[in-house]
């Protein structure tokens, strides 16, 4: 009997010591093996990409050939020599200027006026602020280059019939085209960014606007000292989110005026650059570089960006 029970607990210790037979560490694994596939493919199609994108920046490589180290050559060239690049850098912040910043201001509006009592059909208008944010890009190009067409443009129809103006050539315009591309972008996004304003808007407690009324505070006043104070963070996530998106901008120009950007170079961005850099020019290295570049440049801009928006949150 004692032997027996000596063997028990001999055979208990060997089990402790071998965690992997643990209904716990099973657990734990069956865990980590049902969400391995996603890791598995974000680890080859995104980290990978972005790992060999950096080492062969310090090459030049035309994909079919041998790849010849140049060490950081093409991060000075890009830097000291290439005013394509810094043109394209320029164009991309116009284009964000021109369609970020009135972008989220009508975005709040709608957001404002959907949240408010007196608007009937609400669910209606809602899902109709999505419906471009889910349009196809082809054919949301086809129709705005229809829109601002030279000869039979409804843009220029109406202003000829209704205060006499020649046609105006938009696309060949250095701003008219800029500007045509960024009425496309807010076309596109300002329903979604209403749609993040009216979820906050909507968390608002009615109390304090309760009390704002009793207290003889104005509809101005109220949007200015409760509404604004209150979904400040989701502006500060639209202003970022807007700012990478707008950094990003490709298949919109690509559309509109092709890989080059136009004949000027009028809507040529960081990422359609880049494009035509690697596919066009097969020039794989030096399109790295510009990607890791294109990185720092938007990194840089997101932090200041947070940064001027806690400098003004601080100053209120």
């Amino acid at each position: 009997m004692s032997l027996k029970t000596d063997a028990t607990l001999a055979s208990s210790t060997v089990e402790r010591r071998k965690p992997w037979r643990t209904q716990s560490f099973k657990d734990h694994l069956s865990g980590y093996l049902y969400i391995s596939p996603f890791f598995l493919i974000f680890g080859v199609f995104t980290v990978f990409p972005v790992l060999w994108s950096g080492y062969i920046s310090f090459f030049s490589w035309n994909i079919l050939g041998d790849k010849e180290f140049i060490g950081l050559q093409n991060y000075v060239w890009l830097i000291t020599d290439d005013p394509r690049f810094w043109k394209s850098v320029g164009n991309t912040f116009s284009i964000w200027i021109l369609s970020t910043v009135p972008q989220l201001f009508f975005a709040l509006v709608i957001a404002n006026i959907l949240n408010s009592n007196v608007l009937k059909f609400k669910q209606f208008f809602r899902v109709g602020l999505f419906v471009p944010n889910v349009t196809s890009l082809v054919a949301v190009a086809i129709v705005f280059t229809s829109i601002f067409g030279y000869n039979y443009g409804l843009l220029n129809y109406a202003l000829n019939s209704l205060f006499g103006l020649e046609n105006t050539d938009w696309g060949a315009s250095y701003y008219g085209a800029q500007l045509v591309l960024s009425i496309m972008v807010m076309w596109r996004w300002t329903g979604y960014n209403a749609i993040i304003y009216l979820a906050a808007l909507q968390s608002i407690p009615g109390d304090l606007y309760e009390a704002a009324t009793i207290d003889g505070a104005s509809k101005t006043q109220q949007f200015f000292h409760i509404t604004i104070p209150m979904i400040r963070p989701m502006i500060l996530f639209t202003v970022v989110m807007s700012t990478i998106g707008g950094m990003q901008l490709f298949v919109e120009p690509l559309l509109y005026q092709g890989a080059q950007g136009g004949s000027q170079g009028q809507v040529l961005t960081m990422v359609l650059y880049l494009y035509d850099t690697a596919f066009t020019k097969n020039s794989f290295g030096y399109a790295s570089a510009i990607a890791w570049l294109m990185f720092l440049i938007i990194i840089a801009f997101s932090f200041f960006n947070m940064y001027l928006t806690r400098k003004i949150q601080s100053a209120n």
